[in-house]
């Protein structure tokens, strides 16, 4: 498997570090005898992690690079389709995003997501999560999608934003990737809770 880049700054299902006890098979594209049609059968991953950096300069003014966040996820299938490839995690992932001193300032779970590498895009569904744990703001939804590019968060279906005062309603929303910030396209509804009330 392709090693993590130090420099890249898009996040990409490319650079899976296999670590202690990762099974990695390359299942590439396979021909039966006497076929003439090629078969793609995807690449496999177990307990993988991936990082997301961006070029920094150190002190020295040398050129090094600034991890911003890691995915971590049971399973990954890889397709390396010609024009348009893609990897799915069918089994849930975790991404923790890190603030300048490298703390994790929130968190993205999702039952399920598909990369498009050519797009630079994750397409999230499935109970999917998204914290900031220094303001205590939580974001569930249905489906969301992640902009690597211009890292943000949006989505036109139904959401729920929990504060530790209130729970907002709405559908569609836009947000940074760190969820410092978001924009509700259609706020539907607005309830006020007690911060115990708040979902973990």
């Amino acid at each position: 498997m392709p090693s993590v880049s130090s420099i890249n700054k898009v996040f990409t299902v490319l650079s899976v570090v296999c670590i202690l006890g990762v099974a990695c098979n390359d299942k590439s594209t396979v021909q039966a005898p006497g076929a003439k049609v090629h078969k793609v059968v995807p690449e496999e991953a177990t307990d993988l992690v991936s990082l997301m950096s961006e070029p920094a300069t150190d002190s020295a003014g040398k050129l090094t690079a600034r991890v911003k966040g890691k995915l971590t996820a049971p399973y990954m299938l890889r397709f390396q389709l010609a024009d348009s490839p893609y990897a799915e995690f069918p089994r849930t992932l975790h991404v923790d995003f890190y603030n300048d001193s490298m703390k994790t300032e929130s968190q993205l779970d999702a039952l399920y997501g598909k990369y498009l590498q050519n797009q630079e895009k994750v397409f999230l569904r499935d109970s999917v999560v998204v914290k900031n744990l220094a303001k205590g703001d939580t974001l569930r939804c249905k489906e969301l999608w992640w902009d690597q590019r211009t890292e943000r968060f949006y989505t036109d279906k139904p959401v729920r934003i929990y504060t530790p005062d209130k729970i907002l309603y709405g559908t569609g929303m836009e947000a940074d990737q760190n969820f410092r910030w978001y924009t509700i396209t259609k706020l539907t509804g607005i309830v006020l809770s007690a911060g115990s009330n708040v979902p973990k």
